[in-house]
């Protein structure tokens, strides 16, 4: 890696006086070395067909969280410009809470879908552990989160700017500060989160944790039951509903905590500067600058302990390697499913390796929580014709959304073990089949609880609305799978279970699963819309039944084709799922 050279190997020994600080001249050109490293590596990646595509993909992307961003940083400006002109300040923190749950949510949603250069490979050169530091923050300015929470920023001072410009300086300030503490606590976050998720046993915890944190959402349900018949009178109830929660004395006991969090402290430094208070303002902001170094130093603790050499694994300790475990634990351990065969064996390790990767098991629960989020939708607006024809078929398709990556990789979670399956007797058809059978019943258990949460929510549905639902399901399914397979074999990306973050991910990939799960919804909807339009939606069910068994003999047939795909690709599937961190 040319220009890296020059420094001490060992980061404990005193640096010599060329090396030292973020911009010497030791640290410039190793940042010139690096950048010089990602265009090579993206000029290279051009080369191959997949390469190109994955460019394209990205700058599809990329154009749609823009858009997204701008919207957003657009309805950011038009509230900030509201609330100034008429002179609203104490509605602000509203405003900065939004903003920062938008920067630190997105990356969790989105963590396992993009793909993110690691820096640990850095590591192997003398590296300086404040150019290391510098590094893994700047590269995090381009996370989707980053843009996102960065264009809601501008679109603030760009609103506040227009309406009050005597407020500029201190706005532009006070913005400035704010977003340094949210690319400081997204960044501290997933490096924590990582930490945990390196070794097994905090993994699980951790995945214990998340589910029961899904299952909590559930008691928000009385609360939205109870109010949503509000809202439903005129403006003028509307404002004396909203009145009264803000008089309530738990808004009042939050409004004095969040006073003191960094948002309400950036709305409360923003209405001092109005009110031409200094010295408050700089109080605000001498705190909001401490929570700033408080997560700085957090996230450097982290990156202190990488940078030493801190390499976390899966690997048991000595102690318990050496210690013989009785023949009862053995037997214990090593459950199973029933039944023999290869078939039976990939189903049990699918299994295994399931529950021990949480951005699976993230990808495969959090859409749960969007039946709660448009069940509530459709419970605000009940006077909706169609709502009770479609709100079940909806909640259930969002279900469904976590598996596209389950689907369209099925191999990243293989890693090393890819190669194994090139050396045993059983084909890759046989493989992929077996994985096929336990992600269709995964499949199923989750559909089955969406339908059951969507009937709780919502009421009981028609019978034939959920005869047509199950028809579509069985069309959807084999053309999730159909495809999935055909984009494992040829656009695979290793996952790595112990880490939300920092996943190479593939934006091909991605934009493909989700193109086709687009394609199957519209066609759905379709085939639903243009039978409840003659008021026959029963004929929607034979319709969809055709659909499936046609998308069963496309599914067997490139089942069929996994071998020939598989043998053609071996050395591509072999380099990308054992490619080191």
């Amino acid at each position: 890696m040319a220009g890296i050279g020059g420094g001490t190997l060992y980061p404990d020994a005193p640096p010599s006086p060329t090396s030292r600080g973020v911009l010497s001249p030791l640290a410039r050109a190793q940042y010139a070395a690096l950048a010089a490293l990602r265009w090579h590596m993206f000029v290279n990646g051009l080369r191959s067909k997949l390469g190109a595509f994955e460019l394209g993909a990205r700058t599809i992307t990329f154009v749609f969280y823009g858009l997204m961003g701008l919207a957003l940083g657009a309805g950011a400006g038009a509230a900030a410009y509201g609330l100034a002109d008429d002179d609203q300040w104490q509605y602000f923190p509203i405003v900065f809470w939004v903003v920062c749950l938008i920067w630190q949510v997105v990356p969790v949603m989105l963590a396992s879908f993009q793909q993110q250069f690691d820096l640990g490979g850095l590591l192997r050169f003398p590296v300086s552990f404040r150019s290391f530091f510098l590094l893994y923050v700047v590269f995090g300015l381009s996370d989707v989160s980053s843009i996102l929470g960065g264009l809601c920023c501008l679109g603030i001072f760009v609103g506040l700017t227009v309406a009050r410009p005597d407020l500029f300086a201190w706005t532009a300030l006070i913005l400035l500060v704010f977003a340094a503490f949210n690319v400081f606590l997204v960044r501290a976050v997933f490096a924590w989160i990582d930490r945990w998720l390196a070794q097994r046993k905090t993994r699980e915890i951790l995945a214990a944790v998340f589910m029961v944190l899904i299952l909590s959402f559930q008691f928000f349900n009385p609360a939205l039951h109870q109010n949503r018949h509000q809202g439903h009178g005129g403006k003028d109830q509307q404002g004396e509903a909203f009145r009264k929660l803000m008089a309530s004395p738990w808004v009042k006991t939050a409004n004095q905590v969040q006073k003191w969090l960094p948002p309400g402290l950036a709305a409360v430094a923003l209405r001092e500067s109005a009110n031409r208070q200094q010295v408050p303002v700089l109080g605000s902001l001498a705190v909001l600058g401490l929570f700033t170094l408080g997560i700085g130093g957090a996230l450097g603790l982290r990156l202190r302990a990488e940078y030493r050499g801190e390499n976390l694994g899966t690997a048991p300790s000595r102690k318990t390697d050496a210690a013989p475990r009785p023949k009862t634990a053995q037997r214990e351990s090593a459950w199973s499913l029933g039944g023999s065969g290869p078939i039976a064996a990939i189903i049990e390790k699918e299994l295994r390796s399931l529950m021990r990767t949480l951005p699976l098991l993230y990808a495969v629960g959090a859409p749960l929580v969007m039946v709660l989020v448009f069940s509530s939708v459709f419970l605000r607006n009940p006077q909706q014709v169609s709502a009770p024809l479609v709100a079940f078929p909806l909640c259930v398709f969002f279900a469904q959304i976590g598996f596209g990556q389950l689907f369209s990789n099925n191999l990243g979670a293989e890693g090393a073990g890819i190669q194994l399956y090139f050396l045993s007797p059983t084909t890759m058809r046989t493989v992929m089949l077996g994985k096929n059978l336990f992600h269709a019943a995964l499949f199923s258990v989750a559909i089955v609880i969406a339908g059951i949460l969507a009937s709780v929510r919502l009421g009981r549905p028609d019978g034939i609305v959920v005869a047509v639902t199950i028809a579509w399901l069985l069309f959807s399914l084999p053309c999730s799978l159909a495809a999935g397979n055909i984009f494992s074999l040829t656009m695979p990306y290793r996952v790595n279970p112990g880490r939300i973050s920092r996943q190479r991910g593939s934006q091909a990939n991605s934009l493909l699963s989700l193109v086709v799960q687009v394609g199957v919804l519209a066609l759905g909807a379709a085939v639903f819309e243009l039978c409840s339009f003659f008021d026959q939606l029963w004929l929607a069910i034979p319709g969809f039944l055709v659909l499936a068994a046609a998308a069963v003999f496309v599914w067997l047939r490139v089942l069929g084709n996994t071998d020939d795909i598989a043998n053609q690709r071996r050395d591509s599937l072999i380099g990308i799922l054992m490619k080191t961190e």
